[in-house]
């Protein structure tokens, strides 16, 4: 079969811990061998990668891969929308999963290593997957909006990604966000967060997290939203209540098996818009980046991108 789509790969040679930039000249090579010629980018500071994407889209590029983490693959999918509507429709998102927590693809089965889903990517088989959208305070005080392909979460899941992000990632995913997870646990302190979904009435509860899932994993592995379906027009929104440190510790296995949603601690329920408020300091964790901070506002946008899938 003829390859008839044009590529455009945005590279993040700083992801992996700096890993993927000595990997790049091996990936290129594969990725060649498998598409042909290509064009490419490199990123060159937070939050270039959508601007990047979003010119080689209108330059005729169709078929964009992230090479990169899930932080990466968030801003790549920030360049594919303007307004709320793909910049082009036909345009398909491929992924290279170089990063630490490598957590959407474990929901869409993309495998990790890269000379796999280069062969993902040269069989272009596409699937239309929901997108996120937030509103929400940044930490320069204005309103923004940013779109997110797999998980948000608001409470100490954007405490964690703040201190990992600000630390090594060098021992790998899972030791990275357990870590991490374990040392803000100490110090977290539950917050009061008042929560409205859909039209419904807002409540106010206190809560350690709140997660909204358009896919299943995040945190390095954490099965966090294990009835999550990418395409079904949905947000699974996941509660965890009054935790603590010990809370944590007997229940983590739980929580990386799915197993942890029938606890009474947890509640789990589905909505296409959230609106969450505070008289806290909530920080916010968007597809494993660390944005900002509540009022918030969540949508969905429903099979708005396609993903190049096994």
């Amino acid at each position: 079969m003829i390859d008839l789509l044009k590529t455009f790969a945005v590279v993040n040679l700083r992801s992996a811990n700096g890993r993927t930039e000595k990997l790049w000249p091996d990936i290129k090579q594969t990725l060649s061998e498998a598409v042909g010629n290509f064009d490419f980018a490199f990123t060159t500071g937070q939050y270039t990668a959508p601007d990047i994407t979003k010119q080689a889209i209108k330059s005729g590029f169709d078929r964009i891969i992230s090479v990169g983490g899930d932080g990466t693959l968030n801003e790549v999918v920030n360049g594919f929308f303007e307004h709320d509507l793909p910049v082009n429709p036909k345009a398909a998102l491929g992924v290279i999963s170089m990063g630490t927590g490598a957590d959407f693809i474990k929901t869409m089965g993309i495998p990790k290593p890269y000379k796999d889903a280069v062969r993902i990517i040269k069989n272009a088989k596409t699937k239309s997957l929901d997108v996120g959208k937030i509103r929400f305070m940044a930490h320069n005080g204005k309103e923004t909006v940013r779109y997110f392909i797999n998980i948000a979460d608001a409470g100490i899941g954007g405490e964690t990604v703040d201190r990992v992000n600000r630390t090594t990632k060098a021992f790998g995913g899972f030791i990275s966000f357990l870590w991490g997870t374990i040392m803000t646990l100490i110090t977290y302190k539950n917050k009061n967060i008042t929560i409205t979904l859909d039209t419904g009435k807002p409540y106010t509860t206190e809560i350690n997290m709140l997660t909204i899932a358009n896919c299943q994993f995040f945190g390095g592995g954490m099965h966090i939203a294990p009835k999550a379906v990418p395409d079904d027009g949905m947000f699974d929104i996941v509660t965890i209540g009054k935790a603590g440190f010990i809370d944590f510790l007997r229940n983590s296995s739980k929580i990386y098996k799915g197993t942890h949603i029938n606890d009474p601690m947890i509640g789990y329920t589905n909505a296409k818009h959230v609106e969450l408020t505070s008289p806290d300091r909530v920080l916010l964790d968007v597809d494993g980046e660390q944005p900002g901070m509540l009022p918030a506002t969540f949508d969905i946008l429903p099979g708005s991108i396609k993903v190049i899938v096994p």
